[in-house]
C-alpha cells in the first residue's frame, strides 16, 4: 500500500511540475516579439544563401539566429526551441507530412516512368514534333499552364516530363527551373479550380470568397505579367543577368554552369521497348487521382458541389491520397503489361525517395525557419504596420499592400501565410468600397506570389529546383532579375489602378513596359 501511495504521489508531482513547466513555456514571450527583429532570421538565411551559394548551412544559420532571438541568447532554451518547436514540430505536422509523402511518391512515379521507358519514348516522340529551343520552352510553358491544380504537382510533373526535351535542345537547367516556377504559383493563383484558390477563399471573412477571387483575377498583375514576360522572353530570345551566362553555357554544352551536380539524379537504364503511353498513363492517373483526392477531402462525395469541395479541400491529404492510388494503379498496369516486373517496380520506391532527399531537407529547414519567424511574432508586426498606415494612404494602398506582401512572403517563404495576415486587414479597411477591396485583395495575392517566387526558402521555389534538377541557389540567383523586373512594373501598375480604378489602363501599361524593358535589354546585349 505504501509503495502504491508513493508512486501516486510521484506521478502527481511529476504531472504538476510538467504542467507548470508547460504553462511557463506557453506564457513565455521573447523580448524581441513583434518587432523588426522577427524578420531578421530569414533575411540572414537568404542573404547567406545568395552570397555563399550554399543553401543547407545558410538555412541552418537562419534557424539558429531565430532560436537565439527567441531565447534571449539562452543556450538551453535555444536548443529546445529549435528542436522541439522547430524540427520536431514541423515534421510531426500532418499537413507537412502529407507533402513529404506526396514528394516521395512523385519521385517514385518518375523512377517508374524512367524504368519503363516512358520518358525515353516521350523524348523520342517530342523530338519529332519539337524542332527548336523556342518550341521546347513554349511546350514547357503550355504544360505548366495546363497543370493548374496545385503548384507542387505542377513543379515536379512538368520537370520530369519536359527535362529530357529541354536537355536535348540545350536549355539550361536554370532556365527550365525558371519556366517551371513561373508557371506554378502564378498560374495557380489565377486558376479558380486550384488549391491556391481554395486557400484564398478561406481568408475572406464576411464575404463570398470565391466570387471575390474570380473578380480579383484580372487585377492580379504580377501573375499575369509574369506569364506574359515568360512567353515574350522565349519568343524574342532575350536573356539578361546571370541567366544569360547559364544560357550561353548551355548552348556550348554545359547545362548546369556550376560544378556541383549533387542535385542530379542518375536515371536507371531505361527500357527501350517502352512507349509514350508508359508516360501519359501515369501522368493522367496522377492528375485524375489527385483531383479526386482533393475534392474527396472537401466533401464532394458527401454532397458538396465541385467548387465548394475544392474550396474546402485539404491539399496535402488529397495530393498524398491521390498520388498513392496513382502509383498503385501504375504498378499494376506495368506488371500486367510486363513492362516492368513487380520486383523492378518495388526497387523504384527507394530510388524515388533518394531522388527527393535534397528537396525534403531544404523543405524541412525552410519550414523550421518559418516556425522560428512565427514564434518571434512576424505576423503581428507586419499586421500592425499595415493597420496604422491604411487610413492615410488609401489610393496608394494597393501598391503598398503589394510591396508588404512581397516582403512578408520573401522573408517567410509562404504565400498562404501572407494571405492569412493581409487579406483580413484589407477586407476590414475597404469594407464599404467593393471595387477597392477587390483591387487590394488582388494586390495582396500578387505580392504573396511575387515574394514566394523570389524567396530561396519558398517551398514552390524549392520544388521548381527539384523538378528541373537544378542547383537551388543557381535557380534563385538567375530568376531574381526577371522576377524583380515584373515586380517593379507591377508596383507601378497598382499605383495607376489605385488612382484611376481603370484595369484597361493599368494592365496594358504593364505589358508595354515589359516589352520595352526586354527590347532595351536585347539592344544592350547586341551592342556588347
Amino acid at each position: 500500500m505504501r509503495n502504491v501511495l508513493r508512486n501516486v504521489l510521484v506521478c502527481l508531482m511529476f504531472f504538476t511540475l510538467s504542467t507548470l513547466g508547460f504553462a511557463d513555456e506557453q506564457a513565455y514571450q521573447p523580448a524581441l516579439y513583434a518587432s523588426f527583429w522577427a524578420l531578421v532570421p530569414p533575411v540572414v538565411a537568404i542573404v547567406l544563401a545568395l552570397i555563399t551559394k550554399e543553401v543547407y548551412s545558410s538555412l541552418f544559420l537562419g534557424i539558429t539566429v531565430g532560436g537565439l532571438f527567441y531565447s534571449g541568447f539562452s543556450f538551453e532554451r535555444t536548443i529546445t526551441h529549435i528542436l522541439q518547436d522547430g524540427f520536431i514540430k514541423v515534421l510531426s505536422d500532418s499537413y507537412n507530412v502529407g507533402i513529404l509523402i506526396f514528394l516521395v511518391i512523385l519521385g517514385t512515379m518518375v523512377c517508374l516512368m524512367n524504368a519503363a521507358g516512358g520518358s525515353l519514348a516521350f523524348g523520342n516522340w517530342a523530338s519529332k514534333k519539337i524542332k527548336s529551343r523556342v518550341s521546347a520552352q513554349l511546350a514547357t510553358i503550355l504544360l505548366g499552364c495546363l497543370i493548374f491544380v496545385d503548384d507542387y504537382f505542377n513543379c515536379l510533373t512538368v520537370g520530369s516530363v519536359m527535362r529530357p526535351v529541354t536537355d536535348k535542345y540545350n536549355v539550361s537547367r536554370a532556365k527550365l527551373a525558371y519556366i517551371i516556377d513561373s508557371t506554378a504559383a502564378p498560374v495557380c493563383i489565377i486558376a479558380p479550380i486550384s488549391s491556391w484558390a481554395a486557400a484564398v477563399t478561406g481568408f475572406v471573412p464576411g464575404e463570398d470568397g470565391f466570387s471575390m477571387f474570380i473578380n480579383a483575377i484580372p487585377y492580379n498583375f504580377y501573375a499575369l505579367l509574369t506569364i506574359f514576360m515568360l512567353i515574350t522572353l522565349v519568343v524574342s530570345k532575350v536573356d539578361y543577368g546571370p541567366m544569360r551566362t547559364h544560357e550561353v553555357n548551355a548552348l556550348n554544352g554545359d547545362l548546369f554552369t556550376t560544378e556541383d551536380r549533387s542535385f542530379v539524379v542518375e536515371a536507371a537504364q531505361e527500357n527501350k521497348k517502352g512507349s509514350v503511353l508508359d508516360l501519359i498513363i501515369p501522368i493522367a492517373l496522377l492528375i485524375t487521382c489527385c483531383v479526386i483526392g482533393m475534392i474527396y477531402t472537401g466533401g464532394f462525395f458527401s454532397g458538396a458541389s465541385f467548387v465548394e469541395a475544392f474550396s474546402g479541400s485539404n491539399a496535402s491529404l488529397g495530393l498524398s491520397m491521390g498520388s498513392i492510388f496513382a502509383m498503385i494503379i501504375t504498378i499494376i498496369i506495368y506488371s500486367i503489361r510486363k513492362v516492368l516486373t513487380f520486383h523492378e517496380c518495388m526497387n523504384c520506391i527507394p530510388e524515388g525517395f533518394k531522388a527527393m532527399v535534397p528537396a525534403i531537407i531544404i523543405l524541412t529547414f525552410a519550414w523550421t525557419l518559418k516556425s522560428m519567424t512565427d514564434s518571434l511574432g512576424a505576423a503581428p508586426y507586419v499586421a500592425g504596420i499595415m493597420e496604422t498606415s491604411a487610413a492615410s494612404l488609401m489610393n496608394m494602398l494597393p501598391a503598398i499592400i503589394f510591396v508588404v506582401g512581397c516582403g512578408l512572403a520573401f522573408a517567410t517563404g509562404t504565400s498562404w501565410g501572407t494571405f492569412g495576415i493581409l487579406i483580413p486587414i484589407v477586407v476590414a479597411v475597404f469594407e464599404n468600397n467593393q471595387q477597392m477591396m477587390i483591387i487590394a485583395i488582388s494586390a495582396c495575392m500578387a505580392g504573396a506570389v511575387c515574394g514566394d517566387h523570389c524567396s530561396p526558402i519558398s517551398d514552390t521555389t524549392i520544388m521548381a529546383s527539384a523538378g528541373a534538377q537544378s542547383n537551388h541557389v543557381n535557380h534563385v540567383y538567375t530568376q531574381l532579375p526577371y522576377a524583380l523586373t515584373v515586380a517593379v512594373v507591377t508596383f507601378l501598375s497598382y499605383i495607376i489602378v489605385g488612382y484611376t480604378k481603370s484595369l484597361a489602363l493599368a494592365l496594358p501599361f504593364g505589358m508595354l513596359a515589359i516589352v520595352g524593358i526586354l527590347f532595351f535589354m536585347r539592344n544592350k546585349n547586341t551592342a556588347k
